[in-house]
């Protein structure tokens, strides 16, 4: 589920030379089709996070995932009429952040019973940010490919998600719902008004898809004027690499937790400034290898940031509000996703390596307000998990 959405979600992101090219698009508005994805999730963040809540995870996946084929088919039509790309964006943004709120909490309800200590390990985080990032990273590569040395690129591109979207539903159809009667009206924690929220999550979130998004969608246009022939495999390998690494350092996030609740934010938003940082030099020098490098290191910040927000997200939803909160999560996170446009857009005013240097100097101001204050993650270990049981209790469960 979730890896056909993530496949759907960048599928896109490395053809944006190609439709440049072949339909002489600008670099605004394939930027801005790029952009337009985030506001069709918003609203299908907002709305099927509490829709799961209280109707169950399985029918608003299922649904979704019908909605993210239909998207697909729309970007295929758009080769030869390109407002079906808008139309197209639109529906994949919808569908996948309906699939963002309901199935990551399926995931993580899916990964340990209701009662014990695998919320606190993160098990059920990880897994959904896994997931996510395995079709987030391999569609960008394979649609690649496809559109390089493939007849009809800007169609057959689009064949893969179309078959994962398939093998995605059969999938959902054997999992067990595992929102239970009076689940939705539950025990709920404070949600947005927990100072965990306000204080670690609402700061990070807007970082975590920064790294990617200048990964795939700024840097190859900047760095491989010289590749010809190759320009479109190495926004490919781009969006491979930053997300893949990103989930490959996923589980070392959590190790690094114990040294402190907000370690992970912090060593994810140090290493995303120097990849924004390497980027800005890439950029101005031309140096596509050294390009690489910083989406490998934008794709470490994106695995620790990620894991981070999800993990602490868990720990203070109760059980009647995951998908809600998530979606929250989600919503913030995915502004990250307007940064190319932004770039694209200020780009004739402002040079793109300056404004990645100005990227840099933000990340690290959040790094220095994030930081204040943490404190070793398992000092609060047994009050979170009694939290957690208590909240089971109140709710029925125990």
């Amino acid at each position: 589920m979730l890896t056909a959405v993530g496949w759907g979600a960048n599928q896109f992101s490395s053809l944006l030379g190609a439709y440049q090219h072949d339909l002489g698009l600008s670099a605004q508005a394939t930027t801005g089709l790029l952009a337009l994805y985030v506001v069709g999730l918003l609203p299908g963040l907002l709305l099927g996070g509490p829709l799961a809540d209280r109707r169950g995870r399985r029918p608003v996946v299922l649904g979704a995932v019908v909605v993210n084929a239909a998207a697909t088919v729309a970007l295929m039509i758009g080769v030869d009429a390109a407002a079906w790309l808008a139309v197209g964006r639109l529906l994949t943004g919808l569908s996948t952040g309906a699939v963002l709120a309901a199935g990551s909490a399926w995931v993580r309800e899916l990964s340990h019973p209701p009662f014990g200590t695998a919320v606190e390990d993160g098990v059920g985080a990880r897994r959904a940010g896994v997931m996510l990032s395995m079709g987030f990273s391999l569609s960008g590569l394979v649609s690649a490919l496809i559109a390089q040395w493939g007849p009809h690129p800007l169609v057959i591109a689009y064949l893969p998600h179309l078959l994962l979207c398939v093998a995605g539903s059969a999938l959902a159809l054997s999992c067990p719902e595992t929102r239970t009667d009076g689940s939705g009206s539950g025990a709920r924690g404070r949600g947005m008004r927990d100072p965990r929220f306000r204080r670690l999550v609402l700061p990070v979130a807007p970082w975590v898809f920064v790294g990617p998004t200048v990964a795939f969608g700024t840097l190859p246009g900047l760095v491989s004027r010289d590749l010809v022939g190759f320009e479109i495999v190495y926004a490919g390998v781009a969006a491979l690499v930053t997300p893949g690494l990103g989930a490959v350092v996923q589980p070392i996030a959590r190790r690094i937790a114990r040294r402190g609740e907000r370690a992970p934010a912090v060593v994810g938003l140090l290493v995303l400034a120097a990849g924004l940082g390497l980027a800005a030099i890439s950029a101005a020098r031309v140096l596509p290898w050294a390009a690489l490098v910083a989406c490998l290191l934008m794709g470490v910040g994106y695995g620790f940031t990620v894991t981070f927000c999800l993990t602490v997200v868990g720990r203070i939803a109760g059980p009647g509000e995951l998908a809600r909160l998530t979606a929250v999560f989600w919503c913030i996170s995915y502004l990250g996703f307007c940064t190319p446009f932004g770039i694209s857009l200020l780009a004739p005013v402002v040079p793109a390596p300056v404004l990645l240097a100005v990227l840099v100097a933000l990340v690290l101001i959040t790094c220095a307000v994030v930081s204040a204050g943490d404190q070793p993650d398992r000092d609060g270990e047994e009050r979170r998990r009694a939290d957690h049981v208590q909240r089971f209790r109140d709710a029925g469960v125990l």
